[in-house]
């Protein structure tokens, strides 16, 4: 299978937004997504990113010693939240982690202490914790730092949980984000998020996962799950599926939190680089993809000058580097797509044949309708609007997409390419009734508002 996609022909390229699954932005349907840039980086660390930083480690670690996820996670929040009342007044002490470690495995050690007196049994792992385990490990005992967050990553995506599960987990026991926040991300009740969030680590447990690494046969599995949660999380982030705001800005600055985070753990695994640059060519649209009204704004019609050069720079060298390791994965070449596009100084320049043969690989290697979808919309772009109309075709009756609202929107914006006005109009409705985010629904609906109405038929009065 040949390709295009040498290092050489990314070389000073920039970026877009997610290839698939994700919308027809390229086409001007749909902004190009964004998020708010990654934490930290500027002027020292604040408390609260270093706390967000250590949590997982001092989780991990914890973890691995003792087992009990749900246990191990409480005496963790109690540390913090002692950390974020003594640091600022007393100062930062030399070893933060081992502080948290220390403050944490007492309070777990306590808990145990206070349930076997309450209960009048023993907690075996509690009484046979050697002393040092309320100590911070010797520094010639410590794994590399971060070594924990992967294991924490791979657990919490474990196979015994569905993909809400796994999302929603990792965002509290990785992510560091409260219950409240990741159910007001989700739009759920905080009772509701606590529930799914404590039966996934009921789920865990009672699947009798131990935190080490998977097998080899298994590693694999596993990290492409914990890949696509990752990019699940971001793309929420990035475009809400519903509510009133297009973008939910905690999630997506904790997808490319941990995604840096993996990077930094698996500095040669090509498809977490691509990840990583995926998501920061997208990032790199946040300022320009809303109006001053929050409206939402087609790529084609975004202010280039206000992407982020500097995301923009870090995701192209990302995405040109990974590319010379190994045979592109699915990531790295939606990087690739998103690169391509920022390489433009405006939409008409876009080099929509390298798009277009970019997907052609992207649906060899992992097939999807989405990726149909876009390639469709940027077919369009070089080969006419029926030549797109085509390929969408197919996809009625595709049950994974067959009723999404991107299907109705590439066709909407398709035959108003090809003139038909009517019909376009109608898809567009469609495809706001069919949205649940109230500012795509409001795009389209504007789309198929402005197209004019149908003639009344000749010899028709008209309707009064």
């Amino acid at each position: 299978m040949s390709t295009n996609v040498s290092p050489s022909h990314f070389a000073g390229l920039a970026g877009c937004g997610p290839a698939a699954p994700g919308g027809p932005d390229g086409v001007g349907v749909f902004a190009g997504r964004g998020g708010p840039a990654a934490p930290g980086g500027q002027g020292g660390v604040a408390v609260g990113d270093l706390l967000r930083g250590l949590a997982p480690q001092v989780l991990g670690l914890l973890v691995r010693r003792h087992g009990q996820f749900d246990a191990c996670e409480d005496a963790v929040q109690e540390a913090l939240l002692a950390a974020a009342t003594r640091w600022p007044t007393d100062g930062m002490p030399d070893n933060p982690r081992a502080w948290l470690l220390t403050v944490a495995t007492r309070r777990l050690t306590d808990a145990w202490r206070s349930e076997r007196a309450r209960r009048d049994r023993e907690v075996a792992v509690a009484l046979r914790e050697p002393a040092y385990a309320a100590l911070a490990p010797p520094p010639d005992e410590q794994p590399p730092a971060g070594d924990d967050t992967l294991l924490l990553l791979l657990l919490c995506c474990h196979p015994a949980l569905n993909r809400s599960a796994q999302v929603a987990l990792t965002l509290r026991a990785a992510g560091g984000l409260t219950t409240a926040q990741i159910a007001r991300a989700h739009l759920v009740p905080e009772a509701t998020m606590s529930q799914r969030i404590r039966r996934a680590k009921q789920r865990i447990e009672a699947a009798g996962a131990r935190f080490v690494l998977p097998s080899p046969a298994e590693r694999d599995e596993r990290m492409r799950a914990v890949l696509q949660v990752l990019y699940l999380v971001f793309n929420e982030g990035h475009t809400a599926s519903s509510g009133p705001d297009l973008q939910r800005a905690e999630l997506t600055a904790e997808a490319i939190r941990l995604t840096r985070e993996l990077r930094r753990l698996l500095p040669d695994d090509g498809e977490v680089a691509g990840l990583l640059a995926l998501m920061l060519l997208t990032d790199a649209h946040r300022e320009a993809r809303t109006g001053p009204d929050g409206e939402l704004v087609p790529l084609a019609e975004q202010d280039r000058d206000r992407w982020n050069r500097a995301a923009i720079a870090e995701g192209t060298a990302l995405v040109t580097e990974a590319l010379t390791w190994s045979p592109p994965g699915p990531y790295q070449l939606q990087a690739a797509i998103a690169a391509v596009h920022a390489e433009a100084p405006s939409a008409a320049d876009t080099d929509w044949r390298q798009i277009v043969a970019l997907y052609r690989l992207l649906g060899r290697l992992a097939p999807n309708p989405m990726v149909t979808l876009n390639e469709a919309a940027a077919v369009a772009m070089v080969d006419g609007p029926r030549a797109g109309l085509a390929l969408l075709a197919p996809l009625d009756g595709d049950e994974r997409v067959a009723g999404h609202h991107r299907l109705a929107a590439v066709r909407g914006h398709l035959l108003e390419l090809a003139g038909e006005k009517a019909a376009a109009r109608d898809a567009y409705r469609a495809a706001a009734r069919s949205t649940t985010s109230l500012p795509e629904r409001r795009y389209l609906e504007s789309r198929a508002t402005r197209l004019p109405p149908p003639r009344p038929h000749p010899g028709l009065a008209p309707s009064r």
